[in-house]
Parts: C-alpha cells; sequence; structure tokens
C-alpha cells in the first residue's frame, strides 16, 4: 500500500494556483493530483441512535503538482468548466433572444463567476491557508465525470 501524501495549503498565488507545504522532500512529484479538502468535513451521526459515526472528508477543488521543489510544490487547477456567455438559449422564453455562446474556462479558485484578474486575494478564495490538501490515489476524490478519466 502506497503511503497517501498530506499537508497543507501555504499560500494562495493567483486564480490558479497555490502552494502546499510539501514537495519532493515527502515525495512529490511532478503532474501527481492532490484534493484540497475542507479544513472541517463533515460529521456524519447515526439517524437511529444518535451516536457520532465519523467525519467524511469534503474535497473542494483537484489541483496538480506543476512545479516541485524540496519543501513545497506549486499546485494548478486543471480541469475546465463550461460556461454560457451568450444568450439563454431557451426558445420558449426567449424568441428574441440570442443563443448560447458556449465557452471552456479553467477552472478558478474563485469563490464567484465574475470575470477575474490574475492576482487573486486570498478573501476572494474558497482556497483558505492551511487547508488540508491530500493525494489523489485511486477515484475517492474524483467527479464522476472523471472518474476511470485520470490525467
Amino acid at each position: 500500500m502506497t503511503d497517501r501524501i498530506e499537508g497543507k495549503v501555504a499560500q494562495v498565488l493567483n486564480r490558479q494556483e497555490l502552494v502546499a507545504n510539501v514537495g519532493s522532500d515527502h515525495g512529490v512529484e511532478k503532474d501527481m493530483v492532490f484534493a484540497v479538502l475542507n479544513s472541517r468535513g463533515v460529521d456524519v451521526t447515526d439517524p437511529d441512535t444518535g451516536a457520532p459515526l465519523g467525519s467524511v472528508d469534503i474535497p473542494k477543488v483537484l489541483v496538480k503538482a506543476v512545479r516541485v521543489q524540496p519543501g513545497l510544490s506549486v499546485l494548478r487547477t486543471y480541469r475546465t468548466v463550461r460556461r454560457n456567455i451568450g444568450g439563454r438559449g431557451n426558445i420558449a422564453f426567449d424568441l428574441f433572444g440570442s443563443p448560447p455562446k458556449w465557452v471552456e474556462e479553467p477552472e478558478t479558485l474563485r469563490t464567484d463567476d465574475k470575470p477575474y484578474t490574475e492576482e487573486l486575494d486570498e478573501s476572494e478564495s474558497y482556497v483558505k491557508i492551511g487547508d488540508p490538501i491530500v493525494q489523489v490515489i485511486g477515484e475517492e476524490y474524483l467527479p464522476p465525470d472523471l472518474r476511470s478519466r485520470r490525467p
């Protein structure tokens, strides 16, 4: 069994990149995939007894190692999201509107869909300094649309 590499977010660099406090000294290699987790997870209780059953990790975003140094790694989002930047595309409600215009954009760390700038203040990011990160082994943190299609 492979030991999973775990660390924390040390810095949010920009809209797509963050720095983790683990690097080649910890076994990180270029193109490894990590999940940034919600620092609290979700506590689960038994619906019959009310007894705590444990906690479930909730991934915020998947990132890939793009630069690796001995004590740190730069991790970058790698998935794309499809956005409509044109019309509504629903002919029943928009007879005179323009058709949808779909574009593929890189997933970012922003908390909203406003146009982004290169620099990203941590207050605008849903990824925070101190958030745990874990190496993705297998498909446990991958969304259904990415399972069996890892980068």
